[in-house]
């Protein structure tokens, strides 16, 4: 049984100055999910007393340098591989700047795409592809699930299931999590530290508007 988790870091915001210069969507895939859940458990219980009463899961903005480093590293020597998208939102057409939704299904849709184009996963079997929740709103989160499960069964006639849910339900997007964050602040910010931990692990990282 194969996994694809999905998250994303930066923002669709395009007027105010406190927004993203970039947009990331990465994702994750393992056919071990329980190794990916054992690496978030080891890297909790490795924080000291205080910080684990103050939160159940793990957010890659929020921890130490050694707890990142210390999730990447394992991360870095297991069998999950890694694919993301970047976009520059300099380059993000004027009529989609104000349809942040259609947008993100878009990107989404594309990165899709490229997997099974690379055949990372098979098209035989059923993919379980869990993203993290960034909506409230259950006919946005109806209507992401809707949008990839045809565009998934029309271009290539494959069977994804497609659940939408937080990090404290799904461990390992606290993984993914933390991969996102390393890529974004390569491209935000121009710093490498935590991607060359898990560059080794991706197996594409491309632009959607190059």
């Amino acid at each position: 049984m194969a996994y694809i988790f999905l998250d994303e870091s930066g923002d669709l915001g395009f007027k105010s100055k406190k927004s993203s210069s970039y947009f990331i969507i990465t994702c994750l895939f393992t056919e071990n999910k329980r190794q990916i859940e054992k690496i978030v458990k080891k890297t909790h219980a490795q924080l000291n007393r205080k910080l684990k009463k103050k939160t159940g899961i793990l957010h890659a903005s929020k921890e130490k340098p050694i707890t990142r480093k210390r999730l990447l590293k394992a991360l870095s020597r297991s069998t999950s591989l890694l694919m993301t998208i970047y976009l520059n939102k300099k380059k993000v057409y004027t009529k989609l700047q104000n349809e942040k939704q259609i947008l993100y299904n878009f990107v989404t849709n594309i990165l899709l795409d490229r997997i099974y184009s690379k055949k990372i996963v098979s098209t035989k079997n059923v993919i379980f592809l869990i993203a993290s929740k960034r909506e409230t709103n259950k006919f946005l989160n109806n209507n992401f699930k809707s949008y990839l499960n045809n565009q998934v069964r029309n271009r290539h006639k494959a069977n994804m299931e497609i659940l939408i849910k937080t990090p404290y339900e799904e461990k390992a997007l606290q993984a993914t999590d933390f991969v996102s964050w390393a890529i974004f602040r390569r491209y935000e910010l121009g710093d490498n530290l935590y991607y060359e931990i898990i560059k080794n692990k991706i197996i594409e990282e491309s632009p959607l508007f190059p």
